[in-house]
């Protein structure tokens, strides 16, 4: 489609011009902010704490470097309103990523990428307490083959990241070049990604778009939450699927990717994820059941092609199984309707394969 190719070139030059572009120090990525009234003046710590991009010890681990107005200055330079911030930083190196050998759940694989259904519970990428048993591990243990003058890719080849506990569709690049390409669509926004949840509660409406800005949570810095100003833009288009008694099945198309995006956005609306420790709230009856998030589609386009590539990844069987429990449940609930003479009866939770363009385009 015409669509598709110029995604391509817009793709092929933001490689080219280094929106992800790789280097010695890793990928490269750029951040442009207007500053508003703050009473946060350095700089370091309006990164940090109102655009929540990274954490003051990252700026310096990532080799971040800043312009205020169009001119270099430090990290410590006080900020004013209206001033015109621009952040660079390099991407976590891959220094210290041990290859394993770790079952992978392989959705497709060619020279360049390999797309994975990962596992809920696998880590994305090492970090903090996590330093194995990660996908990036498994992928650098597949040993990965470099096309001919392209070098590693940087952090095993992830590109985008899920958080531990959800599970579904990933891509990692198998070369640099590849990782940059990808990379650049998604600072653009060019992929689309769908999730399924199972929220605690039921949405008041059938469906609907967040639009907000998120940033760590001051009191508590595992948490994202809702700011006035400063943060990042997150957009969430939602729609309910089926409705069971105090749960629902919801279709999340995210336009942005912030850190728990889905999970703030649902718990916004007073119906969390169901299992979610963060943002959630203890359902006795279901115990430990853990994180029902699912990433169930990703549509991009890969090198060389000119039309998106579209891949989904199955429900897991721990939310397949609660899915199951509760169309089981309201259907025992639910009265049987006299016959109306052939007229149309109610078959049930309709399957959510078939979208169709249930959320806005």
């Amino acid at each position: 489609m015409a669509k598709d190719r110029k995604l391509a070139a817009k793709a092929a030059k933001a490689t080219q011009r280094g929106s992800g572009e790789p280097s010695a120090g890793g990928i490269a990525h750029r951040h442009e902010a207007l500053v508003a009234a703050t009473d946060l003046p350095r700089a370091d710590r309006f990164i940090a704490e109102k655009l929540g991009l990274l954490t003051r010890s990252q700026l310096k681990a990532r080799k971040a470097s800043i312009e205020v107005n169009g001119k270099p200055a430090r990290l410590s330079r006080p900020l004013a309103a209206g001033d015109r911030l621009l952040v660079s930083w390099t991407e976590e190196p891959s220094v210290g990523l041990v290859p394993e050998d770790l079952p992978l759940d392989v959705l497709f694989e060619d020279g360049q990428v390999m797309v994975v259904n990962k596992a809920r519970g696998m880590v994305t990428h090492p970090g903090a307490g996590n330093h194995r048993g990660t996908l990036a591990n498994a992928a650098l243990g597949r040993r990965f083959t470099s096309p001919s003058g392209s070098s590693e890719p940087q952090r095993g080849g992830i590109v985008h990241r899920l958080d531990k506990d959800t599970s579904g569709v990933i891509i990692v690049a198998k070369d640099s070049a590849t990782q940059a390409f990808l990379a650049a669509q998604f600072k653009d926004r060019t992929t689309r990604k769908d999730y399924l949840a199972i929220t605690s509660g039921c949405p008041a409406a059938d469906t609907g778009r967040i639009e907000d800005r998120l940033g760590r949570d001051r009191r508590d810095r595992k948490r994202f939450a809702r700011v006035a100003e400063g943060g990042r833009v997150a957009v969430t288009d939602w729609r309910v699927v089926a409705r069971f008694d105090g749960f629902a099945l919801v279709h999340l198309r995210p336009r942005t990717g912030r850190t728990h995006q889905l999970r703030v956005h649902l718990a916004g609306l007073g119906t969390p994820v169901v299992g979610d420790p963060i943002y959630g709230r203890r359902d006795d009856r279901l115990g430990e059941i853990g994180l029902m998030l699912h990433a169930w589609k990703l549509s991009i386009l890969l090198p060389g092609a000119t039309e998106a590539a579209h891949f989904r990844a199955p429900l897991p069987p721990h939310f397949a199984r609660l899915l199951r429990a509760l169309k089981e449940r309201r259907d025992r609930k639910k009265p049987r309707a006299p016959s109306q003479g052939g007229g149309a009866t109610d078959s049930g939770l309709r399957p959510p394969d078939r979208d169709g363009g249930c959320l806005p385009a």
